[in-house]
Formats: structure tokens, sequence, C-alpha cells
């Protein structure tokens, strides 16, 4: 008697060891797009990398307060600029059974609607189908342009070459269904909950995502060059409805992932959503709560450093003309151009690189470097 409960000990305790390892804490891996140095889009009184860490906060604190199942992972959760390779590897590293790139949309200064046009959309990895959505995935792959290496890093992919984005259509994402199905709930609580226009689900070429194994999607929250949007985007009311619906999405998307996956629904049927309680969000008055910026943002192109301050017309600029120059760390740094926004600052960078292999973009605030 007293082997066979020793037996039935050491069943019921590997049974128990069993159930433990196969329940595994569902992870919520969370990106804030841009950050330290990289401002991202800029508006008329704040900036994209502040907008999207602060909806990125409050939609990690959602989550955490009401799926005590689900360990959220940040790819940064202060002011500090990561690299899209250093994302992707934080997500992968996590093991994430789900990626949410969180960014803020812009359109070039030339183009005419740029003070009228709004609404969100969520996109998933994809060659675009539109012009539009290709101009999008170029922005956001830019950033690689800011890293000392980036051809190299990853690996001869050139953001701003229409050519570089076929390897996406050769793509073949096993999570492309989960993706969509996830993107396809964060539009229609854009819309519900955070009273935004929908734009819809799309499809781009996102490196980010390209690099993460597991369901992925990147949220553009709305137009920062929208007056109107900004006030919004900017706003702390704003930010907040912006959290919930992509939490209220996320509620939806794990209660369907705990009943797929065999389970009782550990915190996704019991978890609150909730409602736009405001149906005038956009007419609102929200200036005051809007982060601006103390100076305005310059871009110039940094070109190379010497222990030695250079005369004008230097051999070593190479035949570039109006170079400026900065003093920081015990170096003489020396750059070209003058921007108002990265975009251009990024398109010029092509060219200088003909000569300074190495040159890189840089921001500026009232003469000092931003870093």
């Amino acid at each position: 008697m007293g082997r066979l409960f020793q037996i039935l000990f050491i069943f019921a305790a590997l049974t128990c060891q069993y159930t433990g390892a196969e329940a595994k804490d569902f992870v919520l891996v969370i990106d804030a797009g841009h950050g330290g140095h990289d401002y991202g889009a800029v508006g008329d009184k704040t900036n994209e990398k502040s907008i999207n860490l602060s909806v990125a906060l409050k939609f990690g604190r959602l989550v955490k307060q009401h799926h005590k199942d689900v360990k959220v992972v940040y790819t940064r959760d202060g002011d500090y600029f990561k690299t899209l390779q250093q994302r992707a590897e934080i997500a992968n590293k996590a093991s994430g059974d789900l990626f949410v790139s969180i960014h803020t949309n812009s359109v070039d200064k030339r183009n005419k609607n740029r003070r009228k046009i709004k609404g969100t959309a969520t996109y998933t990895l994809g060659l675009h189908r539109s012009a539009e959505n290709l101009d999008v995935a170029k922005r956001e792959n830019a950033v690689m342009m800011l890293e000392d290496d980036f051809t190299a890093t990853y690996q001869g992919f050139d953001p701003n070459s229409t050519e570089s984005y076929i390897i996406f259509e050769l793509s073949q994402n096993k999570h492309m269904d989960q993706s969509i199905d996830f993107a396809s709930k964060v539009q229609s609580e854009m819309v519900s909950t955070a009273g935004r226009h929908d734009n819809g689900v799309r499809q781009a070429g996102f490196w980010v995502l390209a690099k993460t194994g597991m369901p992925a999607v990147l949220v553009e929250l709305d137009f920062i060059c929208n007056p109107v949007s900004e006030r919004f985007l900017g706003s702390e009311k704003g930010q907040t409805k912006f959290a919930k619906a992509i939490y209220n999405a996320f509620t939806s998307y794990k209660t369907a992932y705990d009943h797929s996956s065999g389970g009782r629904p550990v915190s996704g049927g019991d978890a609150p959503l909730f409602t736009d309680d405001d149906s005038d969000d956009e007419d609102d008055d929200m200036t005051d709560d809007i982060a601006c910026n103390d100076g305005e943002l310059r871009y110039r192109i940094q070109i190379l450093a010497s222990d030695v301050k250079l005369k004008s017309g230097s051999s070593q600029f190479k035949g570039l003309n109006n170079v400026d120059n900065y003093y920081d760390g015990g170096l003489y740094k020396y750059t070209v151009g003058d921007y108002t926004s990265m975009d251009e600052a990024l398109r010029e960078l092509k060219k200088v690189r003909s000569k300074h292999r190495e040159a890189f973009v840089i921001t500026m605030r009232d003469g000092k470097r931003v870093k």
C-alpha cells in the first residue's frame, strides 16, 4: 500500500510539473517607435517619439493590470535610441507571442493635403500595394540610416530603394493570418474607442516586422502634420484613448488565443473593455496638454570629426561647400546642410555618402546636438 502511495505521489508531482511547464505566460512585446536622438515625425508643438512612448507605456500598464498571465516586454521604456535590429532581437529573445509597434504618421511637406490628412492605419508585413504605403515604409525604415554602418548590419538593404522591397513579396510569413486578425481588431477599436478615422488594414515592407518571429503589426496612430490631429495625439486624453483602443483589441485577440489553445481563458475573458465616452474629441481644446518643444529642431549631416580645427576649404571636406562645425566631446565635428525635417536630411544623406561613406544625420536644437 505504501509503495502504491509513493508511485501515485510521484505521478502527481510529475503531472503538476508538466502542466506548469505547458502553461507559460503569453509574451506581449510593445515597441515604441523612434527615441533618443531620433525624434521621428515632428509636428508644430510635439514629436513622434514622445507620443509613441506615452501610448506604449499606457497600453502596457493596462495589460499588466488586467491580464495577470501576460508578460509585457518593452523594446524601450524611456527616451533612448534602439536600432531596428535591436528591437527585433529583443522581441525574438523574449519568445514573443505578439509584437505591436506604435508609431505616429506624417507626410512630406510638399504634400498639399498634409494639414488635412487624418486617420489611423495598421500595417502587417507584405509588399506595398500603393505608393502611399511604400512611402510610409520608407519613412519608418529610414531610421536605420542613422546608424554608422547600416549597409552591413542590414545586409545591403536600402530603405530608399524601391527594388529593396521586393524581398518582402518573397517572405513567407506563417503568422500572417494572426497578424491581419489583430490588425483588424485594432482598426475597429480605433474607430469605436478612440474616435479616429479608419484608414484600414494595410501591408508594407517594414523591416522590423519582417525580422520578428511572431504575429506582428505596426500601428500608425494618426497624422502629426494635421494640427487638429496633433492636439489629440499630444494630449493626455488622446494618448489614453489610443492606449485603451489597442488594449481592447489585445483583450479580444487574447481571448480568442486562449480558446484556440484548448484551455480555459486565464485573463482575456474576464478583462474589462473600454468605450469611447466622448464624441467630440477632435473639437476639444487640448493645447495645454501637449508636450511642447523648447526650440526648433534642425537636422544636419555629420561628415567627420577631428581633434584639431580644420581650415575652411580643407581637402578633408572632399569638395563639399558650406561646411559648419560644433565642438563636442573634445572633438571638432563637421557638418553640412541644415534641414527642417528628417526626411529631407535623409534624402541628402545618400548624396553626401558618395564622398563621405561614414556620414550620418544628427539632430540639433539651439546650435547644440540632441543626443
